[in-house]
């Protein structure tokens, strides 16, 4: 039987959503196969907006009509048959999961007070323990919940749920007074008198960015179509509503930060004024401007509009002044697809409050000994969360690496300074929604940095001629800063590439930071998580023809990177033959190359030449090579040159779907890695974490040489 948990609330509003999400992403790190179930959906003709967000997520493979067990039309009609249906539908998913969160229904305008018994009923049939979800607010406008109030509600709640013979595993307080969260937890925990100490009690604080809406959902709530600005604004959320029905010098001192602006389409004077208020930087960055009325605006104010070159979104209805701010008050934020900001901050608050070693231990889930692609990305995250180590990222002029600095912040991964204009950056953070109010932003032009870089590139480069002139020019080049940084301990590693080719990106190291000792030369490896584990492929991006000498240092860099990433390393040292059936230089090189591993490191395992299938598939390498301890085993597989690693390494990722993280730099002295211009932010997030986890794993080697030199 797979894990089950019920995830319910006592009414609607209480942001069960965002602790569904917490779980689904808990339970994913753990299982290999996890589902959703929806046992009452709002409606079963429009798609449940809750549903689709938590099928989205990579570690669920379901259809979203198998993931619906009946409508609140049924469950009114006819409770009992449709209980009888729900467990039918439920045990059809469930023999498709490992794990299986159940959510229960968001008490709509066709819920009744006894909803919270027929949901305690549903998870006593289905044999799930309940995960309560607290609302720590009272009706909107009414302000945070006393922990007496939760108390009492957790009271009346939890009797509901004994009364149904359902049993409860914990309860979260959502939304919770972030200055009492202690004493809330501590309150909610003593409606159970002496049994509490056996139910967790947790609080969630509220976070005004999670519930509020965004941009575009209030163009939608009020009709309004964009006429200016950048449509990818849209996704900002709006934290407050300023009505403008003013004059403008009696506007700008009541314009707030995050404010959707409530304009008459006809007060021209006051939407310029708005935005070069905005634009200024010296007022508050509010988040859109709304003109109400149904207006046209006068062509010679639009050509006016065109020339300020604002990104600000600039929308128009056809509603008067109260309608549209009666509908955005009424406008809820959703945690739904495409909400990254929301998303993020979801789960770091999840992670943040709730005790996930705990609830894993509550619902008994043992951890799988497959390692999916998902389980793997998240221990990247959690070891480089354990470490918190300093990133430097220079492209911030790049959106997507603005987008993963604000979830590398929120999720607490790294340290990170950013290279640019740092107003400039702020600006754009602001305006695309983003929080780096934790981010070090640092101007490559920096004067102070800019000379002691010059004089430590010029020391470092005096054999090759370069003056102190040429080195201040050189290092305002965001590479080459960024490399300085790492150079001289101001960072711990830099990730670059979203912009720059990767000859830009990894010249600067060749130059400034080096090899290791006993490495030749930088080389790199691809993570390739499949299905069920992770292989190291090297060398797919760096060295187009290596030497016999050049590929044993590939292989005894590559198992290095193995061990620092968790996987045993058992090197495959490939060709187009195996053993000793074939000859010829190919071969021959990659005989030679085998030798010197063996020689220089008799520490590892490592096999041969060996072709792919004899080192990968434990059948044809019991044909062609019995006894070896690597044939069929293999975990990095070393490539005897660029155009067969390259071309491997994407038809392993397209034909088996396998994920492919990197290029992962190897051999220097310190982490610098390269991403493909055409990285997804997700890819920027894992390069980072990756980034962390190499400069710690460097800085514990060397701690251990140094222990070991000062004892011997």
């Amino acid at each position: 039987m797979s894990t089950r948990i019920y995830i319910t609330s006592a009414e609607g509003h209480s942001g069960k959503s965002a602790i569904a999400l917490g779980v689904l992403h808990t339970l994913s790190h753990q299982v290999e196969r996890v589902g959703v179930f929806r046992p009452i959906a709002r409606t079963v003709t429009e798609r449940d907006y809750v549903l689709e967000l938590l099928l989205a997520h990579d570690s669920v493979d379901l259809a979203y009509d198998d993931c619906v067990g009946v409508g609140y039309d049924l469950v009114h009609s006819d409770p009992d048959a449709a209980l009888a249906l729900i467990v039918a539908r439920f045990a059809a998913v469930e023999r498709q999961c490992d794990a299986i969160i159940i959510l229960g229904s968001d008490y709509t305008d066709v819920g009744t007070p006894t909803e919270l018994s027929y949901n305690a009923r549903i998870a006593t049939n289905l044999g799930a323990p309940v995960l309560l979800a607290l609302g720590g607010r009272a009706a909107e406008g009414k302000g945070p919940r006393t922990a007496d109030d939760l108390r009492q509600i957790a009271e009346v709640a939890t009797a509901e749920l004994r009364h149904a013979h359902a049993g409860l595993v914990a309860i979260v307080v959502n939304r919770a007074d972030p200055d009492r969260l202690d004493e809330i937890e501590a309150a909610v925990a003593s409606a159970f008198g002496d049994a509490g100490s056996t139910v967790p009690v947790w609080a969630i604080p509220e976070d005004p960015y999670l519930f509020a809406p965004t941009v575009g959902e209030l163009l939608e709530s009020t009709g309004a179509s964009l006429v200016a600005g950048d449509p990818a604004l849209l996704d900002r959320e709006a934290l407050t509503v300023v009505l403008a029905a003013m004059s403008m010098e009696n506007v700008l001192p009541r314009l707030l930060e995050g404010a959707i602006v409530v304009v008459p389409g006809d007060r021209s004077d006051v939407l310029l004024a708005t935005m070069l208020a905005h634009q200024s930087g010296t007022f508050p960055s509010v988040a859109g401007i709304i003109l109400n009325g149904g207006f046209e605006l006068p062509p010679q104010i639009t050509r006016l509009i065109e020339g300020l070159h604002s990104t600000l979104p600039i929308a128009r209805n056809e509603l008067g002044t109260y309608d549209t701010a009666l509908r955005i008050t009424q406008t809820r934020g959703r945690l739904k697809l495409g909400s990254q900001r929301k998303y993020d901050t979801a789960l770091a608050l999840f992670e943040k409050n709730v005790d996930k070693d705990e609830l894993l231990r509550l619902l008994r889930v043992a951890p799988s000994d497959v390692v999916t692609p998902l389980m793997f990305e998240f221990g990247l995250l959690e070891r480089a969360r354990s470490q918190r180590k300093h990133i430097v990222l220079p492209e911030g002029g790049d959106d997507r690496i603005l987008r993963a600095a604000a979830t590398l912040l929120l999720r607490e991964v790294a340290e990170l300074t950013i290279l640019g204009d740092e107003s400039a950056i702020r600006a754009r953070a602001t305006a695309l929604g983003l929080d780096l109010d934790g981010a070090h932003i640092v101007d490559p032009f920096d004067p102070e940095l800019r000379a002691r870089f010059a004089e430590e590139y010029a020391a470092v480069r005096v054999h090759k001629g370069i003056s102190l002139v040429q080195a201040s020019d050189t290092v305002t080049d965001v590479s080459y800063f960024g490399t300085m940084m790492v150079h001289l301990g101001l960072a711990d590693g830099m990730v670059s590439g979203a912009q720059h080719t990767t000859a830009h990106t990894i010249r600067p190291a060749f130059e400034i930071i080096k090899t290791k000792p006993g490495v030749s030369v930088v080389s790199s490896v691809f993570l390739m998580a499949l299905a069920d584990r992770v292989l190291v492929y090297g060398d797919c991006a760096v060295i187009p023809d290596p030497t016999a000498e050049q590929l044993a240092d590939i292989a005894i860099s590559s198992a290095e990177t193995a061990k620092q990433f968790g996987i045993e390393p058992r090197i495959a040292m490939l060709s187009y033959s195996t053993g000793d059936s074939g000859a010829g230089a190919d071969v021959e090189k990659v005989r030679t190359a085998t030798a010197l591993v063996r020689a220089r490191r008799p520490d590892l395992l490592v096999e041969g030449p060996i072709q792919y299938d004899a080192a990968a598939d434990p059948t044809v390498a019991a044909a062609k090579m019995p006894g070896s301890e690597i044939a069929g085993r293999a975990t990095v597989f070393i490539f005897p040159d660029l155009n067969t690693g390259n071309n491997t390494y994407k038809a392993v990722q397209r034909s088996a779907g396998a994920v492919a993280i990197g290029p992962v730099l190897q051999g220097l002295n310190k982490p610098i890695n390269d991403l493909s211009r055409g990285a997804l932010v997700q890819d920027i997030v894992n390069t980072v974490a990756i980034t962390a986890i190499q400069s710690a794993s460097d800085a514990a080697t060397e701690t251990a040489a140094t222990e070991t030199e000062r004892t011997s």
